[in-house]
């Protein structure tokens, strides 16, 4: 198979081998395209306990606005900065 790669993306990837974090042009693919298939293999069931915890906290009333939350924030950041 012969890929055809952009300057750019011959010397990234020149790059991350001389670094050490691919051994070769060859694991270099490899583990990217396998990075790519998790990515799209992954479904986000995982989330699933997360969101439904969410959505009870919404059922019970434990929430609060936009303006509460900026407003906290806004104040947390004040008392880091002194």
């Amino acid at each position: 198979m012969t890929i055809s790669l952009t300057t750019e993306q011959q010397a990234w990837l020149e790059a991350h081998i001389a670094d050490g974090d691919f051994g070769s042009l060859d694991d270099a693919v490899r583990r990217l395209i396998d990075a790519r298939i998790v990515d799209e293999s992954d479904d986000l069931a995982w989330a699933s306990v997360h969101v439904a915890e969410a959505l009870a906290a919404v059922e019970h009333g434990d929430v609060i606005t936009r303006d509460v939350h900026r407003a906290r924030n806004t104040a947390r950041l004040a008392s880091l900065k002194g």
